[in-house]
């Protein structure tokens, strides 16, 4: 019987698929992305704009902001420049585990930013998940 109900347990798992199964991460990994992010900033948003996409579930999230402090710049940024940041967030069903999405801001916030510059372009993306903008 123990054996048939072991069985019968790996034989779910295997059949879940693996988009399914993810889990938060750990504190360590959050601070791991935060020590490498190219640029550390502090920003008041200027404004929010959000855009759906062709999935009914991702949003498309464009911010400018004004950069009040510079931590570490990579890119060069100084107090005063303004920057637009992107990135995408998902809305997940109720009650999914896992890792938690880059939170929308709103205009006005003034907040620590863990970002690094986008390839290619001007623009800036968040580098430590659910963390980029908040520091532990």
């Amino acid at each position: 019987m123990k054996l048939f109900l072991i069985c019968a347990l790996l034989g779910a798992a295997c059949l879940t698929p693996l988009r399914l199964v993810s889990a938060e991460l750990p504190p360590s990994a959050y601070e791991k992305m935060q020590s490498e992010a190219a640029d550390v900033l502090r920003i008041n948003v200027l404004r929010i704009e959000r855009e759906p996409t062709a999935e009914s579930t991702i949003t498309k999230v464009n911010m400018v902001a004004e950069v009040l402090k510079v931590g570490r710049s990579n890119s060069g940024l100084k107090p005063g420049d303004v920057i637009t940041i992107t990135y995408q967030v998902t809305d997940h069903p109720p009650g999914r585990v896992g890792p938690g999405e880059i939170p929308v801001l709103r205009e006005s916030d003034q907040t620590i930013a863990f970002l690094k510059l986008v390839e290619g372009t001007p623009d800036y993306t968040p580098v430590a998940g659910v963390m980029s903008f908040s520091q532990f």
